[in-house]
Formats: C-alpha cells, structure tokens, sequence
C-alpha cells in the first residue's frame, strides 16, 4: 500500500523545487487529484506503487540527471491518464501537464521540459544527450529487471488491466512489445541501469517471450 502522505510530500518538494523562489498556488490539491488518478479502479500496475518505485529510482538516479525535479513532475504525470484500452495515454498525460504545471507556477520552458519528457515514454529511447529523458525512461522501466517473483506479479497485474482483450489477442501484442524492446540496441542509458538492471531486465523479458510463444494448453 503506497504510502500517500509521503507521496505527497514528495510532490511538493518537486513542484517547488521546479517553480523556484517564484512560487505560487497552494501545491497540495494538485498532488491529491494527481494521486486520485493514480488510484483509479481501471489499474492494476500503473498505480501509486508503480509511480512510489519511479520515484525511487529517479532519486538513486539523479546524479545523472540534469534537471531531477523536472523528472519527477514527469514521473506524476506520465501516466496520470490511463485507460487501457486507449493509445493516447501519453500524449492525453503530456497535456494534463501542459495545463496544470502553468497553473501551479511552473515555467513555461520547465513545463515543456515536464510534457517532452512524458511523451518520451510512448518509445523509451531516449537521445544520447538526453539525460533527463534517460533517468525517466530508466526509472519507468526498471521494473523488468526485477527478482522473478515482483517481474510475475507485474506481468499478471499488466494482463489484469487488459482483462477485457481476449488471450491469443494479448499474448500476441505483448509478445510485439517485448520484441520491440528487446531490439533496442540497449534498454538502460544510465550508466548505473547499463551495469545493474540490463542483463537481467533482458533475461525477463526472454522468458517472457517464450512462454508468450508457446501455445496454451487447453484445460482438460
């Protein structure tokens, strides 16, 4: 259970580090309809533990960013719209920030920022120089690198929020997806995601892709 106090906190800390001595608006209601959006009865992985764990991985990561504070705010909006039978999911996130971070007393230069960078979640690849958009991309998918039993139980909650696309359908658009990964001549940009979460984030993702190839066996 995600801890919603500290979440909000952590919220704080981001938007007034990214607004500056500026300030602005009270930043506590736009935390609480960021976590009540989080906290949606449609999700199943992309809730408040899957943004708690990005979060996370920002911070051991910031060293390599050059913007931290802007990461983060990308981190809370980057799936802050999420239906899953939907493909503008980013882009619909991307513009919920273009809204609310103007609002909230954000710049108009860190509020692109904020938007570019949640947008660069459709495709995880991330420019060479970029390393803002390399700790996000990172911190979103350090969950494939995950011990068996965690990578089990985010693949059931993904399967979860697709309830509704029939079996051979899902197996089939998963299997596209961790190829399409897979292919990328490296998942991780960040030097510390290239040396701890690369192999075995590909090793997942193999025994995934297998057991998607196989054909289900049919109940006796």
């Amino acid at each position: 259970m995600a801890d919603t106090d500290a979440l909000r906190s952590r919220f704080v800390r981001a938007l007034e580090g990214a607004r500056g001595p500026g300030g602005g608006p009270d930043p506590l209601p736009y935390a609480d309809h960021l976590i009540s959006r989080w906290q949606e009865p449609q999700r199943h992985y992309h809730t408040l533990t899957h943004l708690t764990a990005v979060l996370d991985h920002i911070d051991a990561l910031a060293e390599h960013a050059d913007d931290p504070d802007a990461v983060r705010l990308a981190a809370w909006f980057h799936d802050a719209v999420y239906l899953p039978d939907r493909s503008e999911n980013e882009e619909r996130s991307a513009r919920l920030a273009e809204r609310a971070l103007p609002e909230a007393g954000v710049s108009a230069e860190r509020t692109a920022e904020v938007a570019r960078l949640v947008r660069l979640t459709v495709t995880h690849d991330p420019a060479d120089d970029d390393r803002d958009g390399q700790v996000l991309c990172d911190a979103d998918l350090a969950v494939l690198a995950a011990p068996p039993s965690s990578y089990a139980a985010y693949t059931a909650a993904v399967r979860e929020e697709y309830h509704f696309v029939p079996n051979d359908a899902f197996r089939a658009g998963r299997a596209d997806v961790l190829r399409q990964l897979l292919a990328l001549p490296r998942l991780f940009r960040t030097p510390y995601g290239r040396e701890h979460w690369e192999a075995t984030a590909r090793y997942n993702m193999r025994g995934e892709l297998e057991m998607l190839s196989t054909p289900a066996v049919p109940p006796a």
